[in-house]
C-alpha cells in the first residue's frame, strides 16, 4: 500500500489522558487478576506474592520501553510498527505475529473466565463454558465494529464496576486473613524447585501487567502522544502493581495457595470462592459482578488493540489488504475486527485456561523481547528514558519466556515458524 493510501486510512485522535489511562486499565485488570493467580498460587505457593512484585519490576521496564517508542511513532501497530522501523522487517513481522498469537490467547482466556464466573453465579458447571465464551465474544465484537468513541465510553463503565468490586474485595478480606496460610513461602507443586516454580510463576503473572501496551498499539487514536502516552502507561501500571499485589495477600491469606487453584481449576472462578467466606452478604455476588466486568474489559481492549496491530499488517502487506480497510466514517477496521474474532473464537474452543494462559505468557514474553530490543536502538535524541532500562527488559522477556512449560514454548516457537514461512511466502509475491 502508498504511502498517500496509508495516509487517508489514518484513524481519528479521539482519545484523551483519562481515556488512554482507562484503556490501560480495562486491558490489565481481568484475566490476570481474576484468574492466573490462582494459577500462579497452585504453582509457586504464597511466592506467587513475590512472582506478582517481579513481574511488576520486568513490567514497568517495558512498560517504559512502549511508552517512549509509542510517543516517537504514535501510530497503529506497537511494536510490530518498532520492530520495522528500528530492528528490520522481520523482526517487525515477527512481532505483529507473535502479538496476535499471545493476545488472541489473552482474549480466549478472558472469554473463557468470564464464562467461569457468570456460569458459578446461577450455579451451573463447565458444561456451557465454551458455548457462553462465544457468545460474549460475539456481543463484544459488535460493540467495536461500533467504533472507538462508544468501546472507550463503554471500556470507562466496565473499570469503574471492576475497581469497585476489587477495593471491596481487599477490605472484607483482611480481617480474615490467617498467616498460616502464607507459610511455608515457597510451597506450590510438590516436584518443582522454588526457584523453578517461581520464574514459572513470574513468566504467567507477567502477562496480566501487560495491557499497558494497548495504549501504544491506540497510539494513532490518542491525542498529543507524545505527552499523553507515557503519562497513560506509567499510570495505570502503577495502578495495576498496587492492585495486583493487594489481591494476591489476601486471596493467599484467606483460601491459602492449594485453595485458590482447586477455585481456579474446578471453576475459573478463584475470587468469588474465596469472597463466600466473607462475613459481608452477597460478598461472592459483588466478585462476581467485578470479574464479569473485567473480563468484558479486557476481551473488549484485546479486539480492539488486536484489530489495529491487523490493520497495521495489511498496510504493509504482511496479511491480505482487504484487512486494512476502514468503515466510511474511518473508526473502524471492519475486517480486521472480524478476523480477530474468528481467531480468538477458535482459541475459545480448546476450553482449558491453563493453556490458553502459558501459551499467551510465551508469545508475549518474545513480543516485549523485541519491544525493548527497538527501544534499545532508539537515537538519543529520541529516548525520554535511559538505555539500560531497555537493555534490562530485554533480558529478562527472554530469561522468562522458556519457564513456561516445555511444550508451551516448544507450540510457541512452532507457531512462529509458521508465521516466518507466510511472511517469506508474502514477501516473495509481492517481489514477483
Amino acid at each position: 500500500m502508498s504511502e498517500r493510501a496509508i495516509q487517508s486510512q489514518r484513524l481519528r485522535r479521539e482519545i484523551g489522558t483519562f481515556g488512554a489511562v482507562m484503556m490501560g486499565l480495562g486491558a490489565m485488570i481481568g484475566t490476570g487478576v481474576f484468574v492466573s493467580i490462582g494459577l500462579g498460587a497452585g504453582i509457586a505457593g504464597p511466592a506467587v506474592i513475590l512472582a506478582l512484585l517481579l513481574a511488576a519490576g520486568i513490567a514497568l521496564c517495558n512498560g517504559l520501553s512502549s511508552a517512549q517508542l509509542a510517543a516517537a511513532h504514535p501510530v497503529s501497530g506497537g511494536t510490530y510498527e518498532y520492530g520495522y522501523i528500528y530492528v528490520s522487517p522481520w523482526a517487525g513481522f515477527t512481532a505483529g505475529w507473535v502479538f496476535l498469537v499471545a493476545k488472541s490467547a489473552s482474549a480466549a482466556t478472558a472469554a473463557l473466565g468470564f464464562s467461569g464466573y457468570l456460569l458459578h453465579a446461577f450455579g451451573y458447571g463447565s458444561r456451557y463454558l465454551v458455548p457462553t465464551a462465544l457468545s460474549t465474544l460475539a456481543v463484544l465484537t459488535v460493540v467495536v465494529l461500533t467504533g472507538i468513541r462508544r468501546s472507550n465510553t463503554a471500556n470507562v463503565m466496565i473499570v469503574s464496576v471492576t475497581l469497585l468490586s476489587l477495593s471491596f474485595f481487599v477490605i472484607a478480606g483482611i480481617p480474615l486473613m490467617d498467616s498460616r496460610n502464607l507459610v511455608p513461602f515457597f510451597a506450590g507443586e510438590p516436584d518443582r524447585g522454588s526457584v523453578t516454580a517461581l520464574l514459572e510463576a513470574t513468566a504467567l503473572m507477567f502477562v496480566a501487567y501487560t495491557g499497558y501496551a494497548r495504549i501504544a498499539t491506540l497510539g494513532e487514536e490518542v491525542r498529543e502522544p507524545r505527552r499523553t502516552i507515557p503519562k497513560a502507561i506509567v499510570a495505570s501500571a502503577a495502578v495495576v502493581m498496587l492492585l495486583y499485589g493487594a489481591v494476591a495477600l489476601v486471596g493467599v491469606g484467606v483460601a491459602g495457595s492449594d485453595g485458590l487453584l482447586a477455585a481456579t481449576e474446578t471453576q475459573t472462578a478463584p475470587l468469588a470462592v474465596v469472597a463466600e467466606r466473607f462475613s459481608v452478604p452477597m460478598s461472592s455476588y459483588v466478585l462476581v459482578i467485578g470479574a464479569l466486568t473485567a473480563m468484558l474489559g479486557v476481551l473488549l481492549n484485546l479486539i480492539l488493540g488486536l484489530s489495529r496491530v491487523v490493520l497495521a499488517m495489511a498496510r504493509r502487506g504482511d496479511v491480505p489488504g482487504v484487512l486494512g480497510r476502514l468503515n466510511a466514517s474511518g473508526t473502524t477496521p471492519y475486517w480486521a475486527v472480524l478476523a480477530v474474532a474468528v481467531i480468538i473464537a477458535a482459541l475459545i474452543t480448546i476450553g482449558e485456561v491453563r493453556t490458553t494462559w502459558s501459551f499467551s505468557a510465551f508469545a508475549v514474553l518474545i513480543y516485549y523481547s523485541l519491544t525493548n530490543l527497538a527501544a534499545w536502538r532508539m537515537a538519543p535524541s529520541e529516548r525520554l528514558y535511559p538505555r539500560w532500562i531497555a537493555g534490562l527488559g530485554l533480558v529478562a522477556c527472554l530469561g522468562l519466556a522458556f519457564w513456561v512449560e516445555r511444550r508451551v514454548w516448544l507450540a510457541g516457537l512452532g507457531s512462529i515458524l509458521i508465521g516466518l514461512v507466510w511472511h517469506a511466502i508474502a514477501r516473495r509475491r509481492s517481489i514477483v
